[in-house]
């Protein structure tokens, strides 16, 4: 029959094995995802926890090790540990580049909404200058119809000055010929032998 220390062994063993297949599954899921940035936080937050109790089985089979009552045994024992270690170093250079690659994503994330309200501010910005325009180019034709007017308003104001003069010398010499008949008159009556 087996002593407990070797089922103990053996256990932690199988789950370190067990471990390292879910650490390398999720570490692939997370090379094969393309987003959201939620799924890509919350696989890398699987990776951390795999690895924390992947760590802890490594621990535990080390101790396990040195507890061994013959040195062949645990030779062998603290030889699969230090194998594990320098697996769970390589991993752990992985989960790095996950965490890297995550932080990367975020960014660029991050970049690319800043770039979408800025093309969208430059849009708004746009519309307000073609809007601008047309309310000049509107204001300009208006200028030229009102300058239009004005020409004619002052041509008529100088017509009508001239017309004026015309008239007041029309009246002047109508009254200057009135005057001049009324007298005319006065004296044929009054004066007849002049």
């Amino acid at each position: 029959m087996a002593a407990p220390q070797d089922v103990h062994v053996r256990i932690c063993n199988q789950e370190i094995v067990k471990f390292d297949l879910e650490v390398k599954a999720l570490i692939q899921d997370i090379r094969d995802c393309s987003g959201p940035l939620s799924a890509l936080t919350e696989l890398n937050t699987k990776v951390k926890e795999k690895f924390q109790h992947l760590r802890r089985r490594i621990q535990e089979l080390e101790q396990s090790a040195k507890e061994q009552d013959k040195e062949s045994e645990k030779q062998v024992l603290l030889q699969e540990v230090e194998n594990h270690k320098k697996q769970l170093l390589r991993k752990t250079t992985k989960e790095s580049l996950a965490q890297t690659s995550s932080g990367i994503t975020e960014s660029l994330m991050g970049i690319s909404r800043m770039m979408s309200q800025q093309v969208q501010q430059s849009e708004e910005a746009m519309q307000t200058l073609a809007n601008s325009s047309r309310t000049i180019l509107d204001a300009n034709e208006e200028f030229k119809s009102m300058s239009g007017t004005i020409q004619l308003g002052r041509k008529l104001i100088t017509k009508y000055n001239r017309r004026e003069l015309t008239d007041k010398l029309l009246i002047f010499l109508a009254l200057a010929l009135f005057l001049a008949t009324v007298l005319y008159i006065v004296k044929k009556r009054l004066f007849p032998f002049l």
